[in-house]
């Protein structure tokens, strides 16, 4: 019997999961979460009172499909919830459940494994009350709470409004939503965004409610500090007229749109190349998903689309696998999703450019600013030791020397910027810079646990 795994049960591995169970086959699922649906489509505790639908607004008819199409996976699967794949050598996958160290054989790799925020630094951005955007989101939908009674949403991510009408609507009040993009490039990115027209509608939405509810919305903000003795008191910027404006806050959602979570691809032996639209370097694919023979890429742990094109680029990676056992291949429904893929990333490209990853800004913070928060490393640290270094001076050799993306993120969090501080420094492209190699463990596990798993 051909031992098939996915990695990650969001919008990608459920997609994949279904169809090949619809061919015979028993696939495990192995998830990191609590209960499936990945970060977009996370699913409370059910001991939690949350009205979803409402903090779900337009996704919500997706949201309960979604969930209602995994609950009748449940007897086709080997589904295996809170188990972290912390390493991958060969077709052995070394497995955390509970504590508890595990291996499984993989014949056909599925990674899954979605993204994360991508963040900037800037000073005071290590001050308790500083949560990325996606963590906000999900103390609101896994825990019910709020990060803050006054929050202040910074970056350039149309996230920044969808977690701010969250926030809103479950009573939260809105210190500021400050875009560090100028609406000159939102507007010159405007026909990219035409390709998914639903999505440009329920983004205008957003900024259409902020401004009703009397939110401060700016855009083309250059971001000062953030602020507070102890804790966070209030986000310091300067607008796009120039004038350095104070929004007092108890906290702060940080977001620049997201990143793939690509450690375990690297470490299963997929081939990176630098995608100038996104600067970041991202694992090579052919349209399927296929990385090399026998590992396979889907949803936004692949490419950024959205959950839309993950769940296409899930059923698509499944197709291929199918066709790569021999089975005949659906053409016509291989079309009618490769199609939709294409479209959905080629507009998150387009967001790129609506939403921009602030290069000028990263590389124009001051010395005393903290580049890497796990190992306290500052962005003057870097910078010397780059000054000091004999030859060639990428980002793998800047860790060496200053421990930058050493700490428990393994540089998942800092990772971006350090590319940015590197490539600024040297002279160089953001290709240039080079990127961080993944190596296991990729999240921090016990010594015990490690020592127990190998073999």
């Amino acid at each position: 019997m051909i031992s098939i795994v996915i990695v990650g049960a969001g919008p990608a591995g459920i997609a994949a999961a279904e169809l090949l169970c619809s061919h015979g086959h028993r696939p495990v699922v192995i998830d990191e979460g609590e209960r499936a649906g990945g970060q977009g489509y996370r699913r409370p505790s059910p001991d939690l009172a949350l009205d979803m639908h409402a903090l779900m607004g337009s996704e919500a008819s997706r949201y309960e499909a979604l969930h209602r199409r995994f609950a009748a996976l449940a007897e086709h699967i080997d589904y295996r919830p809170r188990t972290l794949v912390w390493a991958i050598e060969g077709h052995t996958l070394h497995l955390l459940h509970q504590g508890r160290a595990e291996t499984i054989e993989a014949d056909i790799l599925l990674l899954a494994t979605g993204a994360m925020d991508r963040v900037a630094p800037l000073p005071g951005w290590t001050l308790p009350g500083v949560f990325t955007l996606g963590g906000a989101q999900v103390a609101l939908k896994d825990q019910g709470c709020l990060i803050g009674r006054r929050v202040a949403f910074l970056g350039s991510s149309p996230l920044l409004l969808l977690a701010a009408k969250q926030y809103r609507q479950m009573g939260g009040t809105v210190a500021v939503i400050a875009d560090t993009t100028g609406l000159a490039a939102k507007a010159t990115a405007l026909p990219g965004l035409l390709a998914s027209p639903r999505t440009l509608l329920r983004g205008l939405g957003g900024m259409a409610g902020a401004l009703r509810a009397g939110t401060p919305l700016l855009h083309g903000v250059t971001p000062l500090a953030i602020e507070g003795d102890g804790h966070v008191q209030s986000l310091l910027l300067r607008d796009a007229a120039g004038r350095e404006r104070r929004f007092p806050c108890d906290a702060v959602a940080l977001g620049y749109g997201l990143k793939p979570e690509t450690q375990l691809a690297d470490l299963a032996g997929a081939r990176f190349a630098y995608d100038e639209a996104f600067r970041l370097f991202l694992p090579e694919t052919d349209v399927f998903g296929r990385a090399r023979p026998g590992l396979y890429l889907a949803g936004d742990g692949a490419s950024i689309g959205g959950a839309d094109a993950a769940e296409a680029s899930g059923a698509l990676a499944a197709h291929a696998i199918l066709a790569d056992l021999g089975g005949p291949p659906a053409l016509a429904a291989i079309r009618t999703l490769s199609r939709k893929v294409a479209r959905l990333r080629g507009f998150q490209r387009s967001l790129a450019r609506a939403f921009a990853w602030p290069v000028a800004q990263i590389r124009a913070q001051p010395d005393d600013t903290v580049l890497c928060r796990c190992e306290s490393v500052t962005i003057g640290a870097v910078r010397t030791a780059m000054a000091q270094a004999l030859g060639p001076v990428e980002v793998n050799r800047v860790k060496a020397m200053t421990r930058c993306g050493m700490g428990r993120c393994q540089g998942r969090v800092c990772g971006p910027a350090l590319q940015e501080i590197v490539a600024g420094a040297s002279g160089q492209d953001g290709a240039g810079a080079g990127r961080l190699r993944g190596q296991a463990p990729v999240k921090p596990i016990a010594l015990s646990a490690a020592g127990e798993s190998t073999p």
